[in-house]
């Protein structure tokens, strides 16, 4: 839904409407309505809805009465009622969608809520929007160096101006009561506007501020979240997930969202299971629940005192032997129920890689030292011929004996005629 001033430029980087939230065509804006009755014509004597939805900064919207009957479109800029004052905002809704939408937020049409819209925005109107969004980052800015310095336990997170400059509204979130009146003053000298604190939640901050959750998509609550329910740890107990803080929480600190989409599956799920709490007596023993697989619909128990060894049961039987035992009867095992689980969902498995086996790491190798030691070892052997000899095994023990005394007397000559020039370089040395 993004408009042709999304697309990328010349040279791969994002182009951008630089409007700073004020897109023409109101498509890359969060919580954007699709207005699919927008073709179709009212029958005749029938007048079209007088109420309009209006978008301001960050998706903060309400509805305004056109009581002066203006010819008013998506995407159009006006100037709304505001205390004091005047407001520009974008119409992002009109016809019979409003009247919908206005019923889902039980929205009463003649309510104090409900203003008027005054008139299309001129262009000096626009002028002095723009002047006045362009402050609010370097208001921001400043605005947290002051609420540092009077160390105050409070972070102000976003800032918005009034369309008329006239009022500027600061968010600011703290856990703890705040008493910022030194605040007030000091932001009304600096910032020489009408100053507004409004306190919001941590997924509120996370809404107006945006950015990527942990599944690499844009959060929630900043692109279609508009109700942000309680999130108890309950939800992920009931979708067996461990209840660790740092992954179940989100940008916000809070809880993800997201516990709550699949909930209700899971209690639906959940009631064919028997409870953990109970345990299955049989004539072998008494067994507990270790283990549930909700998506299978399987159970693991295992005997007491033989915690090792669990038996996979599906829920149909885990119920079958609670109905026995409540009327006072006991099944021989869980091995009955067990073997006829395991040979319906017996599977046999193809290597599909080759020739190659699933164990081949499975033994240690041997080093390359060893091999090397064994093989000098081998050349270093006497030769022994594989034919039979025929000579007796006395004779075999004297010509072993000849063998070795031959090879002493060798070494000891070689180890005389290295000495002898050692002993010459002696005697000259004397002479």
């Amino acid at each position: 839904m993004g408009c042709s001033s999304c697309s990328s430029g010349k040279d791969g980087q994002p182009k951008g409407c630089k409007n700073n939230g004020t897109c023409g065509t109101d498509g890359c804006n969060k919580l954007t309505v699709f207005d699919w009755l927008s073709n179709m014509s009212l029958p005749n004597g029938v007048a079209p809805f007088h109420c309009v939805e209006i978008r301001f900064k960050n998706g903060r919207k309400s509805f305004f009465k056109n009581t002066e009957n203006l010819s008013l479109s998506i995407g159009d800029i006006v100037a709304t009622e505001a205390s004091p004052g005047h407001d520009i905002g974008i119409v992002t809704l009109t016809g019979e969608l409003v009247r919908i939408q206005m019923k889902k937020k039980k929205i009463e049409v003649d309510s104090e809520e409900v203003r008027r819209i005054y008139r299309k925005a001129s262009q000096k109107d626009i002028d002095i929007w723009q002047k006045a969004r362009d402050r609010e980052e370097s208001i921001k800015v400043r605005s947290r160096q002051i609420a540092i310095r009077l160390k105050l336990q409070m972070k102000i997170s976003d800032i918005e101006f009034q369309g008329d400059g006239s009022k500027c509204t600061f968010y600011y979130t703290a856990e703890d009561r705040v008493d910022f009146r030194q605040l007030i003053k000091e932001f009304a000298q600096e910032f020489s506007t009408r100053i507004e604190m409004r306190q919001i939640g941590f997924r509120q901050e996370a809404a107006r501020l945006g950015g990527i959750g942990s599944c690499g998509r844009e959060l929630c609550c900043s692109t279609w979240l508009t109700d942000f329910r309680s999130v108890n740890t309950s939800a992920a107990r009931y979708q067996q997930l461990s209840l660790n803080p740092q992954k179940l929480a989100g940008q916000c600190g809070k809880l993800k969202c997201c516990l709550n989409y699949e909930l209700d599956a899971y209690i639906d799920a959940l009631k064919e299971f028997p409870k953990i709490e109970t345990k299955l007596y049989t004539e072998k023993g008494t067994a507990v629940c270790q283990k549930t697989d909700i998506f299978k619909g399987y159970l693991w128990y295992a005997y007491e005192g033989e915690w090792m060894n669990w038996h996979k049961i599906s829920t149909e039987h885990a119920n079958e032997i609670i109905e026995a035992n409540n009327n006072k009867e006991k099944v021989a095992s869980l091995e009955e129920f067990a073997s006829e689980l395991l040979e319906d969902t017996k599977v046999e498995f193809e290597n599909v890689v080759g020739q190659d086996s699933l164990t081949r790491f499975d033994q240690p190798k041997k080093s390359s030292r060893r091999r090397n030691k064994s093989r000098n070892r081998n050349k270093n052997r006497p030769k022994v011929s594989s034919e039979k000899s025929n000579t007796p095994p006395e004779k075999q023990k004297q010509e072993t004996k000849e063998n070795k005394t031959s090879n002493k007397r060798k070494n000891n000559q070689r180890r005389n005629n290295k000495r002898k020039p050692q002993q010459r370089n002696k005697k000259n040395d004397k002479d």
